[in-house]
């Protein structure tokens, strides 16, 4: 049994900024030979993985498959001191309207070749990149094939999120930890929708946030990266990119390191044609099909599979995402949309809870906007109040979450203008990490809300639909006075009908 990892010392980097940078490198294809050459020079900094078990380049155009790795490991450095949190697959397919992405667990269970029974990021550990693929092979998606590694260090990924001016991001709760109290990495991130830069050093920085997992899970993490990686992407279009090209690809230079194919021309041009041809395209998540199980003192806490499920889920990784028909693509309730009325509002797996809504609102009393609270939601969940407690981390003080929940705050734009804001956190299960979001804000047009999936109306009200991979994240309606959203948990768990059903049933509060 190989010894578990030192909890505390893992440094998670994000591959959120793979795919910004990779999109800003893909513009280089419009000026020639010369920028891809400039572009090998700066990915020549790190030497290349040395005999990358990566497959022969593919012809041009062809689709490919990305194993992202984050690490603390610095190129020219022996791999056994070194940790990864981060395994994360991305499928690119010129034929498929999504980007699919699948992370899988650095907790879950493996036979490691040559040296038994462990935790999968303990391959990195003992034979870096090529025999984490090999494990993966051999437990996982023994179909797979790898066509590029990049292995990104923790601060490449701060500089990278600090060099395109910070990602807005949805904070679905209050995280807070004090290192000196616990064997954890601090964080001092309040909720709600807000900007975070990269901070290697901050507890209230992107870093912190992404590679969070004290009070959750690591399906949660690895949810909560992929959409970093969403907003990131989402917020920073290739347009926007090029003119600081220079800058991105230096700190990608210095910070990732890759296989030999990244550092020719022909592979880049291969990849950088193939990201090019898909600029515009939506992250797609699927799910790893995780069994989380009771933690039992003094054994691993592993994570397991089904292989059925793994395969299920590999499949769906490889498959490209077909072009949306006319029909509509987000299911609504039955008579939703026809009807006038609470009844068409109601479907399965929600609650009417007006109390405890008006009560939030009322503590909010010093927000200079309207105030609107959920007459519906999911049943089982409750709102996280600063007077009960309810969602404190038992482990600190409860003066940290004095102002947490509900939350007024200020937003600034990217050219320091403040909005009023407010953030209201519903639970449904704190140990698993599901929290969903009510956030309203005087900000017109924060970067969240640009692109609408879909615009419904239902029982007389527009709704802005906002999906990824066919699951609604976000629905939003619009006032003379601001714009609210429901916002769903990171995993997406709240049904697409229901998400629109709390959003529909937003309601007025009378301070």
């Amino acid at each position: 049994m190989i010894p578990r990892s030192r909890a505390g010392t893992l440094w998670r980097a994000l591959a959120a900024a793979i795919v910004v940078v990779a999109a800003t490198a893909a513009t280089t294809a419009v000026a020639g030979l010369l920028q891809f050459k400039q572009l090998a020079t700066d990915l020549a900094v790190s030497a290349p993985i040395a005999h990358a078990d990566v497959t022969p380049l593919p012809p041009p155009g062809a689709p490919q498959t990305l194993l992202i790795i984050g690490s603390d490991h610095r190129a020219g450095t022996s791999y056994n001191s070194a940790n990864t949190d981060t395994m994360m697959l991305v499928r690119l397919n010129a034929a498929s309207q999504t980007i699919n992405v699948l992370s899988i667990p650095r907790d879950l269970e493996v036979q490691i070749p040559g040296y038994g029974t462990a935790k999968i990021n303990a391959a990195y550990s003992l034979g870096g990149p090529n025999l984490m693929i090999r494990t993966i092979q051999d437990n996982v998606f023994p179909k797979l094939r790898v066509n590029h590694i990049l292995d990104v260090n923790f601060r490449g990924f701060s500089d990278l999120v600090d060099a395109i001016g910070c990602v807005y991001s949805m904070v679905d709760h209050r995280y807070y930890n004090n290192t000196a109290l616990t064997d954890y990495s601090s964080i001092d991130i309040q909720p709600g929708y807000q900007k975070l830069c990269g901070d290697n050093e901050s507890a209230s920085g992107a870093l912190a946030f992404v590679r969070f997992r004290h009070t959750d899970t690591d399906i949660v993490r690895n949810a909560r990266q992929q959409d970093f990686i969403r907003w990131a992407k989402d917020q920073y279009p290739t347009s926007s990119l090029i003119a600081n090209r220079d800058r991105l690809l230096r700190i990608f230079g210095e910070n990732v390191q890759t296989d030999a194919g990244l550092h020719s021309i022909d592979g880049l041009i291969g990849l950088f044609d193939l990201v090019l041809n898909m600029d515009g395209h939506t992250i797609k998540t699927i799910p790893f099909p995780a069994i989380l199980h009771p933690l039992v003192p003094g054994q691993p806490d592993y994570v397991t599979a089904m292989p059925s499920a793994e395969q299920a889920a590999y499949r769906a990784f490889m498959t490209p995402t077909p072009a949306a028909k006319a029909a509509p693509a987000i299911a609504l309730a039955a008579g939703a949309g026809r009807h006038r009325g609470p009844a068409a509002l109601h479907v399965g797996g929600l609650v009417a809870d007006p109390a405890d809504g008006i009560g939030q609102a009322a503590r909010l009393a010093r927000v200079p906007m309207p105030v609107y609270y959920p007459r519906l939601i999911v049943a089982g969940s409750q709102y996280c109040s600063s007077v009960t407690g309810n969602c404190d981390d038992p482990q600190e003080p409860a003066s940290e979450y004095a102002t947490s929940y509900p939350r007024e705050y200020t937003i600034h734009s990217r050219h320091g203008q403040p909005y009023a804001a407010y953030c209201m956190t519903l639970v449904i299960n704190g140990a698993l990490g599901e929290y969903y979001d009510v956030q309203g804000t005087t900000w017109p047009n924060p970067p969240l809300l640009d692109q609408p999936t879909e615009v419904k109306t239902v029982d007389g009200r527009r709704l802005e639909l906002f999906a990824a991979g066919g699951r609604l994240m976000t629905v939003a309606w619009r006032t003379p006075s601001g714009v609210y959203w429901i916002e769903n948990t990171l995993a997406g768990n709240i049904p697409n009908r229901q998400m629109v059903a709390i959003a529909a049933s937003l309601t007025l509060a009378r301070r």
